[in-house]
């Protein structure tokens, strides 16, 4: 019984240091940097592209496609430029219809996925 309890124990500590781990990794993933450092080397097919509101024009937010925190002007620039310089990530936006210049932000799942916002 006291070596199931040493264990139980044993796991939950260890269970516990790898939680935060992976809290603090979460937490800078979709910063400014987090998210052009994460674009530059995406590798996978896991991503799904979203319309987002017309900033200017609130009038569509009752209808039509979902919203994302706006980003600056400097950062969306980051981004796309990040989407530049990994090819394959390029490319495959590309195949699926999407202009790199009309990405104004772009999220990391914590799946590792990306969901692309166009205007």
């Amino acid at each position: 019984m006291n070596r199931v309890v040493t264990i139980t124990v044993a796991a939950a500590l260890s269970s516990l240091a790898f939680t935060g781990v992976s809290r603090a990794e979460s937490l800078g993933m979709n910063t400014d940097q987090g998210i052009e450092r994460t674009l530059r080397t995406f590798q996978g097919n896991d991503f799904n592209v979203e319309q987002v509101y017309n900033w200017r024009n609130l009038d569509d937010e009752t209808t039509g496609p979902r919203s994302a925190p706006q980003r600056s002007g400097q950062a969306i620039r980051g981004i796309q430029a990040s989407i530049d310089a990994n090819r394959s990530l390029a490319h495959r936006l590309n195949n699926e219809g999407v202009d790199v210049r009309n990405i104004v932000n772009a999220e990391q799942a914590a799946d590792g996925s990306m969901t692309f916002y166009v205007r």
